[in-house]
């Protein structure tokens, strides 16, 4: 089946594949239970679906255009309650499914959001929904928590499917998607239905995907990355969506799925790589690689035991990954691609290509967006999948746009011989030594975050002569710390810290790392939504005992 290329949006697409696929599965969601409980829907099913939703909305008679809030984990029930909001002549605006009451209010009341969609949700809801208006009309998909909200099913009963959808135009207003906040108050990036559908056509044609391809659908989908790479990609492509359960039971989730396209972050591709060591330590799996005969029977089996043994693309992004776990996957013949992109441009901004990884850099621009460096060293992109502007921020959306229409990324970079990008820090997280020199912190933390011993870390020190490190420890490190181990663990810090100290020059040198026993979490706010750290709230934290550490002149120093 090829494909319906002159579609203009994510609409025209599903409604493409409702005609000439009806009875291709689109969903695979697992309903609670695991394997014994899956539901799946076809084209026309989930399409159908849409379409009786839309007429509920419709008799809502909300006016026109307007906003409805979807909150909830990845599902079937979201894209299909995505569409209908479309269908129905609305805007859909996502909240992400782990956030803290105040940016939940933030978020419904900025937006003026007219109705809540309620999703598949951890206990975390319990303390989220303390920012939900109780006057806000409220829509219950099935896996959601127990309430007393109108029901998906019930509303699907009882209505008959909506004919003639409303009309949505390329340049209409589909979707505002609020950044994760990690500077301030988030900020609502209008999305056009245009740009939705361009970004996802890009993305096929760049990686050459078709409707025989699968995904696993699990990465936040509040979120531009997963929007863009997993629903407008697979409603423009055609292939199905599988959902997974729970992190419980996420790598047999992977196991049924067993993706072609697999798309994650740093954080999930280093969790994987910790638990291959653990049932096989690095040294004995590098020893078995060089063993001719062998290496190909051991890349097999741990590809497979994963779930990613058919994978012919997987990508890393909302973060720099270190070149190490790339060449790490490469050696076992999974080539990691990694990317760049924003919810200011939909995600769609750059990628290696295939063959042509040079560690360290995010790749070319796809063909269709165009970049370059400023004089003051900052990227700048422009992109079919460029928002419209910030939703009641006139003044925010000049500030991110150049006079002839380039994003300002507020990323730092460099662009090599073959057009690649390379991120070298942010603009606004640089910060001054005593001794007047600037550090750019991202670089070092990627360093720093190669370590089986570290599960996040952030650099900081401004006003004092050298930076340093703060460390949360990985889960197996607080395993053996709990088990009188902190001697050994000290240890290996300390030699992983002269590691990285040599291989910068002498005024980005760390004077020491600071372990610390909290746990960064988005709940606590120490996190985005997408796993980057708030520095400012880590700052906040821990500044009053930034003096005590630097006395201490050790290597590594423990939070008490």
């Amino acid at each position: 089946m090829g494909f319906a290329s002159d579609n203009k949006t994510l609409l025209d697409c599903a409604y493409y594949w409702e005609k000439e696929t009806p009875d291709n599965t689109y969903f695979i969601q697992p309903m609670g239970g695991g394997d014994d409980n899956i539901k799946t829907w076809v084209w026309k099913e989930a399409i159908d679906e849409a379409r009786r939703m839309a007429s509920y909305l419709k008799s809502l008679g909300l006016p026109e255009r307007s906003h409805i809030a979807l909150c909830s984990k990845n599902c079937s029930h979201w894209v299909m309650a995505d569409l209908a909001i479309w269908m129905a002549g609305h805007v859909s605006v996502p909240i992400f499914p782990i956030l803290t009451a105040d940016i939940v209010k933030y978020t419904i009341e900025h937006s003026e959001s007219k109705l809540l969609f309620v999703g598949k949700l951890d206990p975390v809801w319990d303390e989220m929904k303390k920012g939900v208006p109780a006057d806000l009309p409220k829509i219950a998909f099935p896996l959601a928590p127990d309430n007393d909200h109108e029901k998906w099913d019930d509303i699907i009963a009882k209505h008959e499917p909506l004919a003639e959808p409303e009309e949505r135009l390329p340049e209409e207003v589909a979707t505002i998607i609020y950044t994760s906040g990690s500077t301030g108050k988030p900020k609502g990036a209008m999305h056009s239905f245009g740009a939705m559908c361009q970004s996802g056509k890009g993305i096929s044609k760049y990686l050459n995907t078709h409707s025989g391809d699968r995904v696993l659908s699990y990465l936040p989908l509040s979120h531009v990355f997963e929007r863009w790479v997993i629903q407008a990609h697979s409603l423009y492509a055609g292939f199905p969506l599988y959902f997974a359960e729970s992190l419980d039971t996420f790598l047999q989730d992977l196991q049924r799925a067993r993706p072609t396209l697999f798309i994650s972050v740093p954080r999930l591709w280093l969790k994987f790589q910790l638990g291959v060591y653990q049932k096989m330590p690095a040294k004995k799996l590098n020893r078995l690689l060089k063993i001719p005969i062998l290496k190909n029977i051991v890349k097999k089996k741990i590809l497979t035991q994963l779930g990613l043994d058919q994978v012919r693309f997987a990508g890393s992004g909302s973060a720099p990954i270190p070149k190490e776990v790339i060449e790490w996957y490469r050696n076992l013949g999974l080539e990691l691609l990694e990317g760049l992109g924003m919810t200011e441009n939909f995600a769609y901004s750059h990628c290696n290509k295939p063959g042509e990884v040079r560690p360290g850099y995010v790749g070319p621009p796809y063909p269709d967006v165009q970049h370059r460096i400023s004089e003051e060293g900052e990227i700048q992109v422009k992109s079919p999948g460029d928002m419209m502007g910030y939703y009641k921020m006139e003044k925010e959306t000049k500030e991110t746009f150049t006079e002839d229409g380039f994003i300002k990324t507020g990323d730092l970079g460099e662009i090599d011989e073959k057009g690649r990008l390379k991120i070298t820090g942010r603009i606004k997280e640089l910060f001054k030594t005593s001794k007047g020199k600037y550090v750019a912190p991202a670089p070092i933390e990627n360093m720093l975050s190669n370590h089986t011993r570290v599960e996040a870390c952030c650099v900081t020190g401004l006003g004092y002569p050298k930076p340093h490190g703060i460390v949360m420890l990985s889960e197996e490190a607080v395993k053996d710390l709990n088990n009188g181990e902190k001697e050994a663990i000290e240890k290996e810090l300390a030699q992983h810290l002269n590691t990285v100290n040599g291989l910068l020059p002498p005024f980005e040198q760390l004077a020491f790392l600071a372990v610390i026993k909290d746990e960064w979490m988005p709940e606590n706010g120490f996190l985005t939504p997408t796993l980057k750290i708030k520095r400012a709230k880590l700052e906040e934290a821990y500044g009053s005992l930034f003096d005590g550490w630097y006395e201490e002149k050790k290597s590594v120093v423990w939070q008490e």
